[in-house]
């Protein structure tokens, strides 16, 4: 919820953000808590490493967020949201099942291996880190990104093209795609258009 701004004619607390600047420096702190809880790991980061990342003073963070675990949350929650946003519009589009998956897979790869893409990594890696209020919090999103998924194969299977459709599809496709932010490390003739049709051509064997 969007935080309450005195009116114009009242002053402001000191040192309180804007609504803009406010909105603003939420998503640098996210940003930057994103890339050191991929790093270093979530519990050797502190909320001093990541004001210092974003160029705030140390107590600074505390008008945008309340805690660590806090911070950890909205990391995960804005990665599923921008990856859902991605996704449900590909899905909205009049593409054949294969075309569909092939821009799928490209996306998800994306959220995983492009540069400052750490929002997912730390989704797949710090999932026990979240108390068990936020993880059924973050649990609806995760299960509206893998409707769009499961729809897709059903797709596949139905016109042959998922060839011997299992009870496990799902969790074999997604541990294959996302081991990916393990091992992939961008080289010359490996761009990330040619790794998601290597990964196409892996999942569908052909």
């Amino acid at each position: 919820m969007p935080e309450i701004q005195p009116p114009a004619s009242h002053s402001k607390k000191r040192g309180r953000p804007t609504q803009s600047g406010s909105d603003s420096s939420r998503r640098l702190i996210l940003r930057h808590a994103a890339a050191l809880f991929r790093q270093q790991g979530y519990d050797h980061t502190t909320v001093r490493d990541i004001a210092a990342a974003s160029g705030m003073q140390a107590g600074s963070w505390f008008y945008h967020y309340k805690s660590k675990h806090d911070m950890l949350r909205a990391v995960m929650e804005q990665g599923l949201l921008d990856a859902l946003e991605k996704i449900e519009a590909i899905q909205q589009q009049p593409l054949n099942a294969r075309e569909l998956f092939t821009q799928l897979v490209s996306a998800h790869l994306e959220t995983l291996v492009a540069p400052e893409h750490d929002f997912i990594p730390v989704l797949l890696y710090e999932w026990r880190a979240l108390n068990p209020e936020a993880r059924q919090e973050i649990v609806h999103l995760k299960d509206r990104y893998e409707a769009v998924w499961e729809a897709c194969l059903h797709r596949l299977q139905a016109e042959g093209s998922w060839h011997m459709p299992g009870d496990f599809d799902k969790l074999w496709m997604f541990g294959a795609l996302n081991w990916t932010a393990q091992w992939y490390r961008p080289r010359e003739g490996q761009t990330l258009a040619t790794l998601s049709a290597d990964a196409v051509r892996f999942l569908l064997r052909c």
